[in-house]
């Protein structure tokens, strides 16, 4: 019991900490805010965190995750899910756009570093899987597709925010998988592949369904909810995308 408590608690002080650093940056943000926020008392937090540079690297760290994500026939897909799950994800969850505001300032991560590494790496092990499976052009290197698609998401969402006007990011993160998949895909798969921002938004509202049960199973077995390693907490049509 001891144990859940003190991974509540941690959970409850980096998601302070990210809705603080997402509103007022990562510079501004101070810890008696955090302390604020998520009430507790100051021996708490630095029982998990030794300072505000050690927070928003759990905030970085609870980001990479494949949460909500479940094993699909192609292994393809499951990156496709990841992506297009982190899009709805993003703009909802603090946690999400904090560990993107703080990765993309130059000097956060100077001081504090990203975690891009993981990001690539955690694709590039599914783009493996897919290339041993037979589902990816027998050219493609993995770890330099993975990152490009780490890097074009990212850029979706920068250049997405910089745009008058309102935008949608999972019509936009779904409509730039179209354009990259059939560059991946050998044609078989790709035409199995479900790409869509009606897929997107499937998936959050599973996902949300699942985390909205978990405390009723909790409560029956006392055990606490699984979360993938280091976060928080993976068929498409590839035509037109879905509004």
């Amino acid at each position: 019991m001891a144990q859940e408590r003190a991974i509540r608690t941690r959970r409850t002080i980096l998601d302070a900490a990210a809705a603080i650093f997402d509103e007022r940056g990562y510079e501004a943000a101070t810890i008696s805010e955090v302390l604020g926020r998520a009430g507790v008392t100051k021996g708490a937090l630095y029982h998990h965190f030794q300072s505000k540079e050690d927070l928003a690297r759990g905030v970085l760290e609870g980001a990479v995750t494949t949460e909500g994500v479940r094993p699909q026939d192609l292994k393809l897909q499951e990156v496709v899910d990841i992506l297009l799950l982190m899009s709805c994800r993003l703009p909802r969850e603090p946690m999400f756009s904090a560990a993107l505001r703080i990765a993309v300032d130059l000097q956060s991560q100077v001081l504090i570093g990203t975690r891009w590494p993981d990001w690539c790496e955690l694709l590039a092990g599914l783009l493996a899987e897919a290339h041993e499976r037979g589902e990816l052009i027998r050219c493609i290197d993995g770890e330099e597709a993975a990152r490009i698609l780490v890097a074009a998401w990212t850029g979706v969402r920068i250049v997405g925010e910089g745009l008058p006007g309102a935008y949608d990011l999972a019509y936009d993160v779904a409509l730039l998988l179209q354009l990259l998949m059939p560059s991946l895909a050998i044609p078989t798969v790709l035409a199995r592949l479900e790409i869509s921002a009606e897929r997107a938004a499937r998936l959050f509202a599973e996902m949300s369904s699942d985390s909205q049960e978990a405390p009723a199973e909790e409560g029956r077995s006392g055990a606490v909810p699984r979360t993938a390693p280091g976060g928080a907490s993976g068929a498409v049509l590839v035509g037109p995308v879905d509004g």
